[in-house]
């Protein structure tokens, strides 16, 4: 089922254009990849899809279901979660970074505490609990980072270059743990990369963005073995870039 679907959406800027999407859709319970060179249109994907930028002409579904973008409830931006590339905790401890979206809800504490102890034992933190935040290194603070957006229990996870600034043990540790997580929560999953390696590892669609468009989408290994004729000069291009 698609969880969320875009028809003949346009996102314009200064007379500029910048997405340009006759029909995409997200399937429930997959974990797509985004790659495309700077500017290509992928975080503004990722802002219309989230139900954070409305686009300037088109129509965006979730569930089937037509919602008017102009008016997005946050009731539906509540279904969604973003984590960035930059974690940007809240100066207090790393329980009270995780917990915080809970506590805006008003959950009851019992169940908090109970949310929070699970969640910072699935990205191994635990011992970091009492921990202020500001004071952790960058892949402890990237847990801390999906450890919240993730105990919100999203329909769709939105990440945009999580792991981009961590150095490579680091990351090939949390991806890895990344991995096992979203294995065992099936959360449906958009995930922005400058890293094909990132992606190979993660994902199970691929979706290449060039000049605010869509140029090719499906399996990843297929797009990555087959791609069509723009989407081969691309990765031609960015081969040392993107280590294929």
């Amino acid at each position: 089922m698609n969880i969320l679907q875009l028809k003949d959406v346009k996102v314009q800027a200064n007379q500029q254009t910048l997405l340009n999407v006759p029909d995409f859709a997200l399937v429930s319970g997959d974990i797509l990849g985004v790659i495309g060179p700077n500017g290509a249109g992928k975080s503004t994907l990722l802002k219309v899809l989230s139900f954070l930028q409305a686009p300037t002409v088109g129509t965006v579904y979730y569930k089937g279901e037509e919602k008017e973008v102009q008016t997005f409830s946050l009731e539906m931006r509540r279904r969604f979660a973003v984590a960035m590339q930059q974690s940007l905790l809240f100066d207090s401890t790393v329980y009270h970074n995780v917990a915080i979206g809970l506590k805006l809800r008003k959950e009851p504490k019992k169940e908090i505490n109970k949310k929070v102890t699970y969640w910072l034992d699935m990205f191994n933190i635990s011992h970091l609990a009492k921990k202020n935040a500001k004071t952790l290194s960058g892949g402890e603070a990237q847990r801390v980072n999906l450890a919240r957006a993730l105990i919100l229990e999203p329909e769709v996870i939105f990440l945009d270059e999580p792991f981009s600034a961590l150095d490579f043990p680091t990351k090939a540790q949390l991806i890895q743990d990344f991995k096992e997580i979203m294995k065992q929560t099936n959360t449906t999953t958009f995930f922005v990369s400058h890293d094909l390696i990132e992606i190979k590892q993660l994902t199970r669609s691929l979706c290449v963005m060039l000049n605010g468009e869509v140029k090719q989408y499906g399996k990843t290994n297929k797009v990555i073995d087959a791609p069509n004729k723009e989407v081969a000069a691309f990765l031609e291009k960015w081969k040392d870039f993107y280590k294929i």
